[in-house]
């Protein structure tokens, strides 16, 4: 058996400590331990970008990095862009609904790490930066994977984010 260690961590502003094996990863601590199940494995090599969360507003691929790395430390997963305010009539974050709106994605496994990432992305760009062209969208999203789609409405969901992130339509 594993050696064990109190975790605690913030996330999506919610404090949480729980015991666990010292070689858990952030991603499984997240779905076990804090029942938010939106962070998804795809690879868990930390090739395909499913698991991406923010860990104090810095992209990381969850399945790469143990719980215990994050102890301390806010961690903001897709469960976190949704204002749940009314819990009978959640509203989807800016990001999210721009996802949506584009419809980017298909059968949306991959959605969450693509959102979260884009989060990430989208926070570090200058705010006067222009809008990113189609090449700027498709090398940004060259660390991510998606089995579905051809990745163009990915790109336009994208696009938008940033379009409306500046101010635009």
């Amino acid at each position: 058996m594993s050696p064990t260690r109190t975790v605690q961590l913030q996330a999506n502003g919610v404090d949480y400590a729980a015991e666990t094996e010292t070689r858990t990863t952030l991603a499984d601590f997240l779905r076990r331990q804090c029942g938010l199940t939106g962070t998804h494995l795809g690879c868990e090599h930390g090739v395909c970008g499913t698991c991406t969360v923010l860990v104090d507003g810095a992209a990381v691929r969850s399945c790469l990095m143990l719980a215990v790395q994050a102890g301390g430390c806010e961690v903001a997963t897709i469960e976190g862009l949704v204002d749940a305010s009314d819990p009978g009539n959640p509203v989807l974050g800016p990001i999210q609904q721009a996802f949506a709106d584009a419809m980017s994605f298909q059968c949306g496994f991959c959605t969450p790490g693509i959102v979260m990432s884009t989060v990430a992305w989208l926070a570090q760009r200058p705010a006067d930066a222009e809008e990113p062209s189609d090449a700027e969208i498709r090398e940004f999203l060259s660390g991510t994977l998606c089995r579905c789609t051809g990745y163009t409405s990915i790109v336009e969901g994208i696009r938008l984010a940033a379009q409306r992130s500046s101010g635009g339509p």
